[in-house]
C-alpha cells in the first residue's frame, strides 16, 4: 500500500478472513526508530491511505527495529523552538492531526511494542485502541527532563486510558516505566514475550473484531473527556502541582505545567485539549530551561559519539588494578567490579586494604537494600575485588589506576614501582586531582602508556571522569582509559594537561570570587543561600566543607602556582584561616559548619557562632550586606572566564564538553546549561559590561581578547 523510508504499510489476510494493514517503522539505514518532520509527512500520506481504504477491517503498528520508536529526534525539533511561541503551537497542532487520523480509522487497532517506546514514541503506540508490549521493551514520557512536556498528545490520551493520578506520576516524573508496571495501571493491555508481540497483537484484534474486546468504548474513553469529579479533581491535581513543584523547583517549570496541562483539558474533548497541550508545549519550549537541558542532551549524545570512536581504538580491559586502597580506592574498585571488570586493589598497610574492601562492602549492601542487586550478586561481585599487599598478579593487569596520597614524590615512586611489573602494553592511569601529568610522567620508561583518569568524590555518585593527556599519552592509551570509564558506567571527558585540569581549574576562580566577597565582608550564609537560590546544589562555603578544605587549600597552592595572575593569593582569606584552624570541613566534622549525624546516619550541616570570629579575621573593613544579584555575578564571572580561556587554550575540544564537565563534575545549574551556554543566555556583550564593573578586583574578571572580539562580532558559544 505504502514504501517510505522510515514507514511501510502492508495488506495482509487477517483474523477472521477480513482484510488488515500493517504500518511498521522500519527507519531506511538507521538502527532505531525515530520521529522527525520526514516520517511524520510519511505517517500523514499512510493515514490517509489507510481511511481512504474501505476494505480494511484492522491495524496492527510494528517495528522492524530492536526498539519500537525512541521518541522524536531532537536534534531536528530542537532546532525549531527557535520559531516564535505562535508557530510552535501552531506546528504542534498540525502534527497532532496525523496522530488523530490513526486514532480515528474506522476499524480497530493495535500497537505491538517490540522494544523502547519513549516520548513521541509511546504517544504513536497511545494512538491504538490497544497495546500489547514485549517483557523487555520499556515506555514513558522522557520530556520534562529536557525542560517540556509531551507534544503529541500525550497528556491528554494518557489520563484518559488510566487515570490522571497515575498520568501525572509518569509524565511529570519522566521516568521510563516496565511492562508489568505499564500492565499494572492499564497503559499496556498484555505483557508477553519478544517474539510474541505480532501475534498477541493480532490475537487481540481479533478480539476486538468479534466484538469480545469493544473498541469503540475504549476509543470514546480516549477522545472524550477525562472522568473525573470536580472536588476530586482539584484534590488530585492541586495536591501534585504544590508536591511536584517542591520537588523540581522553580527553575525547572516543565512538572508543573505538565499536570496543568492535564488539569486544563480535564473537561475538554481530545481536540480542545490538544490545543492546550500544545499552547503549553510551546510556551516551554522558549524557556531557558528547555534551552539548556536541550542543549545538554545533545552534549551527551556527542560524548557518547566520541566514545564509540575511542572504543575502536581501544585495547580490551579484562583485568583492572588499583594502587592505594581506602575510601577513594575502593570507591574505584566497587566501581569497576561491579560493573563486570575484576579488580586488583594493592596498598602497603592491612588498615587501609581493610577500608577499601569496607567501602566497596557497604556501596554493594546499599545496593541490595534498595533492592538493585540480590545478596547472591553482591557477593559475587565482592569477590572479584582482590585484596593485596604486593605486585604478585599484576603481570596480568590491563589497566592500573593510580590512586596513592597527593603527593608527587610519592606518587612518582609508585608509578615507577608498577611500570617495572606490568605488561608493556598496560595502561596507567593516575587518579590525581592537580598533579601535572607530564611532571608525573617524566621519569617513566614508557610515557606514552600514562595519562590521568580522575575520579570525583564520591565515585559511585559522580558520573565524570576526566582522562587528561599528557604531552607524550598515545591515542591507544587514551582510547583505553575512556572506553574502560564507559565500562565503569562514567562519561569521559578527554582533556589536555594543564594545572587544575579542566573541572577543578574552573572551579577554582568561582572560588576566588567567594574568597574576595569574604575580604570584603560579605555573609559566608547568605552566599550559600544565593548560590543555592540560583541553582546550586550547595552554596560555596558548604561546597568547600564537602571537597575538604585541606584538599581545597592544596589544590589551590597549585592553581595558585599554575596562574598566579589571577589564582595567585594576594591576602590572607578565609580558607587560610580554616585551614589554620585545621577545621577541614565534613572530614572532621567542623568547617565553616559543624557537621552532626542525621537520623538516616548523613552528615547534617549546623551553624556555629565562632565561623563569623574565624571569618572576621580577613575582613579588615568590616561586614557589609551585599545583594544576591552582585553575589552571584562576582562568583559566575570568573568561571565563566576561565571556562573561555580553556576552550581557547584547546584543555577541552568543544564548548560542549567543557560545559558538561561542569554539569556532571561539580553540579553546574543544570537549567543554565554549562558556563558558556550561560554566557550565551547573558549574552557576551551585556557580560564584557558586567566585567567591566568589577574591574578593580582584578585579572580574575578580565574578559579574554577572544571574548572581547566574539562580543563585538555577535557570536555565541553554542551557535543558532
Amino acid at each position: 500500500m505504502y514504501q517510505g523510508k522510515s514507514i511501510q504499510v502492508t495488506r495482509f489476510d487477517g483474523p477472521n478472513n477480513t482484510v488488515c494493514a500493517e504500518l511498521k517503522f522500519d527507519r531506511q539505514n538507521e538502527s532505531v526508530n525515530k520521529f522527525d518532520a520526514a516520517t511524520i509527512a510519511e505517517l500523514k500520506e499512510a493515514g490517509s491511505l489507510l481511511t481512504a481504504d474501505a476494505s480494511l477491517k484492522g491495524l496492527i503498528v510494528t517495528s522492524g527495529k530492536d526498539v519500537f520508536i525512541v521518541g522524536a529526534d531532537i536534534t531536528e525539533f530542537g532546532k525549531s523552538f527557535q520559531l516564535p511561541e505562535e508557530e510552535i503551537a501552531k506546528w504542534a497542532i498540525e502534527t497532532n492531526k496525523v496522530f488523530s487520523t490513526i486514532e480515528d480509522l474506522p476499524f480497530p487497532s493495535v500497537t505491538a511494542i517490540n522494544g523502547i517506546a519513549l516520548g513521541g514514541g509511546f504517544e504513536m503506540a497511545l494512538t491504538t485502541d490497544y497495546r500489547v508490549i514485549s517483557a523487555k521493551a520499556s515506555i514513558g514520557f522522557p520530556e520534562v527532563k529536557l525542560g517540556i512536556i509531551p507534544g503529541f498528545a500525550g497528556t491528554v490520551r494518557f489520563p484518559r486510558l488510566v487515570g490522571a493520578d497515575n498520568a501525572i506520576e509518569w509524565i511529570a516524573g519522566g521516568e521510563a516505566a516496565k511492562p508489568d508496571a505499564a500492565l499494572k495501571i492499564k497503559a499496556v493491555d498484555a505483557v508477553v514475550p519478544p517474539e510474541k508481540t505480532r501475534e498477541a497483537a493480532l490475537k487481540l484484534l481479533a478480539l476486538a473484531q468479534s466484538g469480545a474486546f469493544d473498541w469503540k468504548a475504549r476509543r470514546a474513553q480516549k477522545t472524550g473527556k477525562l472522568k473525573l469529579g470536580p472536588i476530586e479533581a482539584a484534590m488530585v491535581f492541586e495536591t501534585a502541582k504544590g508536591f511536584i513543584a517542591g520537588k523540581a523547583g522553580k527553575h525547572f517549570p516543565a512538572p508543573v505545567a505538565a499536570v496543568t496541562a492535564i488539569q486544563k483539558g480535564a473537561g475538554k474533548t481530545r481536540d480542545d485539549a490538544i490545543a492546550i497541550e500544545s499552547a503549553t508545549f510551546a510556551k516551554l519550549a522558549k524557556t531557558q530551561a528547555a534551552d539548556s537541558l536541550i542543549g545538554l542532551f545533545l552534549n551527551d549524545q556527542l560524548l557518547k559519539k566520541k566514545g564509540k570512536a575511542y572504543s575502536k581504538i581501544a585495547r580490551p580491559v579484562k583485568q583492572g588494578a588499583v594502587l592505594g586502597a581506602g575510601i577513594m580506592g575502593g570507591g574505584i574498585a566497587y566501581q569497576s567490579a561491579s560493573r563486570g571488570t575484576p579488580v586488583i586493589m594493592k596498598d602497603i598497610a592491612d588498615k587501609a586494604l581493610d577500608l577499601g574492601m569496607n567501602e566497596a562492602n557497604k556501596l554493594l549492601s546499599a545496593q541490595v537494600g534498595r533492592k538493585k542487586m540480590t545478596p547472591e550478586k553482591a557477593g559475587a561481585v565482592l569477590s572479584t575485588i582482590r585484596p593485596t599487599l604486593n605486585y604478585g598478579d599484576f603481570g596480568a593487569v590491563d589497566v592500573v589506576v593510580e590512586a596513592v596520597v597527593e603527593n608527587p614524590k610519592v606518587k612518582k615512586a609508585v608509578l615507577a614501582d608498577v611500570e617495572s611489573i606490568v605488561r608493556a602494553d598496560t595502561v596507567i592511569a593516575s587518579n590525581t586531582s592537580s598533579i601535572s601529568i607530564d611532571l608525573l610522567a617524566a621519569d617513566l620508561k614508557r610515557p606514552e602508556n600514562f595519562l590521568g583518569m580522575h575520579f570525583f568524590n564520591p565515585v559511585h555518585k559522580m558520573p565524570l571522569v576526566e582522562v587528561i593527556k599528557g604531552a607524550k599519552t598515545s591515542p591507544e592509551a587514551v582510547a583505553t582509559i575512556v572506553a574502560y570509564a564507559s565500562a565503569m558506567g562514567k562519561t569521559p571527558i578527554v582533556v589536555n594537561n594543564c594545572p587544575g585540569f579542566l573541572v577543578n581549574r574552573i572551579l577554582f576562580p568561582y572560588f576566588g570570587g567567594w574568597s574576595l566577597l569574604l575580604r570584603d565582608g560579605a555573609d559566608y550564609q547568605k552566599m550559600d543561600k544565593a548560590a543555592e537560590a540560583f541553582g546550586w546544589p550547595m552554596g560555596p562555603s558548604y561546597l568547600q566543607d564537602v571537597v575538604g578544605i585541606d584538599t581545597s587549600h592544596h589544590v589551590g597552592d597549585v592553581l595558585a602556582e599554575g596562574y598566579p595572575d589571577r589564582m595567585g593569593r594576594e591576602f590572607k582569606t578565609a580558607l587560610d584561616v580554616m585551614y589554620e584552624a585545621k577545621r577541614y570541613g565534613q572530614k572532621n566534622g567542623i568547617g565553616f559548619y559543624k557537621y552532626e549525624t542525621d537520623p538516616k546516619g548523613k552528615p547534617k550541616k549546623v551553624v556555629v557562632a565562632d565561623t563569623y570570629e574565624l571569618i572576621a579575621q580577613v575582613q579588615p573593613n568590616g561586614t557589609k550586606d551585599f545583594g544576591d544579584e552582585e553575589i552571584m555575578e562576582r562568583l559566575m564571572i570568573p568561571m565563566i572566564i576561565e571556562t573561555a580561556r580553556c576552550l581557547e587554550e584547546k584543555i577541552v575540544d568543544t564548548a560542549n564538553e567543557a560545559d558538561m564537565g561542569l554539569i556532571m563534575g561539580v553540579g553546574f545549574p543544570p537549567h543554565l546549561g554549562g558556563a558558556l551556554k550561560y554566557a550565551d543566555s547573558i549574552g557576551l556583550a551585556n557580560l564584557i559590561e558586567k566585567c567591566a564593573k568589577y574591574a578593580s578586583l582584578g585579572k580574575l574578571y578580565e574578559p579574554t581578547a577572544t571574548m572581547k572580539a566574539m562580543a563585538a562580532a555577535g557570536q555565541r558559544y553554542y551557535p543558532l
